[in-house]
């Protein structure tokens, strides 16, 4: 008969998280989306699965990262301006490849700011008209593409500056529009 103490015990409950902490379909969208494509990362670039080389490869990313992915980064304390830091309640599950659904899980309980994370819609820039968005659905529209609009001070500024890019940044929405 196997006999655990009450520590070994707490310890194997919380690597493997009853039903009811489980995560529900499309919770902790942002932290499940990012790890997985961090971990994936991580094995093509045959980083030696390492507690602090998982970190340091984590903070690397986390520079390069913008909008809801940068936001994640902050609150796990991967960014130079966050106040908090659990890094390494992600490097150390990741360094003995543990799924990234039960890392989130595990910061769910840490911070339950980092499961309420969500990914913006995405606009299908093949059929919208730019001409009924607010202005503000505009200047996402061009920093997500990493453009600026100098000298913008109308929406119709916005419009004229997205269509001029977008066969740079979305060819066949471009080719797609008719309006153009």
């Amino acid at each position: 008969m196997l006999c655990l103490s009450g520590l070994s015990l707490a310890l194997v409950l919380s690597l493997y998280p009853g039903s009811s902490e489980a995560l529900k379909e499309g919770e902790c969208e942002v932290c499940v989306t990012f790890l997985g494509k961090f971990y994936q990362s991580l094995h093509d670039n045959n980083v030696n699965f390492k507690s602090a080389d998982i970190e340091t490869a984590l903070v690397k990313t986390c520079k390069d990262a913008k909008g809801k992915e940068n936001r994640f980064c902050y609150y796990i304390g991967a960014t130079s301006d966050a106040a908090t830091k659990i890094v390494n309640e992600i490097s150390k599950p990741l360094s003995y490849h543990a799924p990234v659904e039960k890392i989130c899980e595990k910061l769910k309980k840490k911070d339950s700011q980092i499961c309420e994370l969500r990914y913006d819609k995405q606009l299908d820039l093949t059929s919208v008209d730019l001409k009924k968005l607010k202005v503000k659905d505009l200047k996402k529209i061009l920093e997500e593409w990493d453009e600026t609009c100098k000298g913008c001070a109308e929406k119709s500024d916005f419009i004229r500056k997205i269509t001029e890019l977008m066969p740079k940044h979305a060819p066949a929405a471009a080719q797609a529009r008719t309006d153009l």
